[in-house]
């Protein structure tokens, strides 16, 4: 949710009835959060929306492997193709995601809101509410529940983050009334929401909706695309990390001066270039530090990572909880004195301990454990 919009055709009050020019009525779809008692969204559809014949199941759970939870790992995400979950808990799921076409089906996460990280490509999330164009460097936020295809324009690289809890601003950077506030890291400006056209057939008629970590396919009637209007705070968005407004100290800052998002269970930080720390003796390379409560992950994105060699774009590394980890032996002592970084990575801290999956096994560079020493 980031703030209240408007578009279409909408009747006076919620439950209204709304009618077209020939008296014919439109049928109002509702989505909801916490029951009735959270964030919502009306649309009005021309059939009626839940005209669904249930198929079959399209897909499994990915497996969850659970040997060595303590090792540290580094994952070479750019050797995969398709889309692969790699690692999980009960909180979040998280994937990479190499689209070369568009969508020839409409998806429905019923799981998860989704948090996409844009590394490479172009194209359109289009869905019941509109057309949100997207592009490298852009986080791309889709609430469960919205219908949606993705169209590629040139082929994308993907991060995607899939949150069981609503997927929002941290509360610390939201005023009283629910405005960002003025030291927030972004504003309200920085973000982008679909483009609304009205109803349109696409010819399509298949959708796969996801439920317990599985996916289903299902018939639609009609063009699941017929809302002739909408309000509400739920819908997808996008906003381009750049426009992230780093802080900076006399000392190194810790990690949740970076936050970013949030979700029940996880915080994702945004890394971006930002002047270094500023007091004459200090180390603006991260410390070494264990973290007795949180599995750290990181997406490497673009720049030269200070703390870390042999990690590349496109990277993820994992470090659980309680094990110390830190700087490759050397790079610590070197950070002193820089001044800038120009490095862009995506960060989540996770309470619950994240599991990889077989298709993360295919992938990892195995001697990241020995990097360490």
């Amino acid at each position: 949710m980031i703030e209240r919009v408007a578009y279409g055709e909408l009747p006076a009050k919620h439950h209204l009835a709304l009618r077209d020019g020939a008296g014919t009525l439109r049928y109002e779809h509702c989505l909801t959060r916490a029951g009735f008692d959270g964030p919502y969204t009306i649309a009005y559809h021309v059939n009626r929306p839940q005209g669904l014949t249930y198929e079959a199941q399209a897909s499994a759970p990915a497996l969850l492997m659970s040997e060595n939870p303590l090792r540290r790992r580094h994952y070479r995400t750019q050797r995969l193709t398709g889309r692969r979950a790699l690692l999980a808990n009960a909180d979040v799921t998280i994937s990479v995601a190499k689209p070369t076409r568009s969508d020839e089906v409409y998806t429905l996460n019923g799981d998860a809101d989704e948090l996409w990280f844009v590394r490479a490509g172009r194209g359109v999330v289009r869905s019941v509410l509109g057309d949100l164009a997207f592009g490298p460097g852009d986080y791309v936020g889709i609430p469960r529940g919205i219908l949606y295809r993705m169209l590629i324009d040139q082929p994308a690289d993907l991060l995607l983050i899939e949150c069981t809890g609503t997927l929002g601003i941290p509360a610390q950077w939201r005023n009283p009334v629910g405005q960002l506030r003025m030291d927030a890291p972004y504003c309200h400006r920085d973000f982008r929401k679909p483009a609304f056209q009205g109803p349109l057939d696409e010819k399509i008629r298949t959708l796969h909706v996801q439920r317990h970590g599985a996916r289903h396919s299902y018939h639609s009637a009609h063009a699941p695309l017929d809302v002739v209007g909408w309000d509400g705070t739920l819908y997808p968005w996008a906003f381009p990390i750049l426009a992230f407004q780093p802080r900076v100290s006399s000392v190194h800052l810790p990690p949740t001066w970076h936050g970013t998002f949030a979700t029940h269970g996880a915080l994702i930080c945004s890394f971006v270039p930002r002047p270094l720390d500023f007091h004459p003796q200090a180390i603006p390379c991260p410390y070494p530090h264990s973290s007795a409560d949180v599995d750290e992950l990181i997406y490497y994105i673009s720049g030269s990572f200070a703390s870390r060699s042999g990690v590349e774009a496109g990277s993820l590394t994992l470090h659980p909880r309680g094990i110390p980890h830190g700087p490759q032996p050397g790079l610590y002592e070197a950070s002193v004195g820089a001044k800038h970084t120009e490095e862009v990575a995506v960060m989540l801290d996770c309470y619950q301990p994240l599991t990889p999956t077989e298709h993360a096994a295919e992938v990892e560079d195995t001697s990241y454990e020995g990097s360490f020493s």
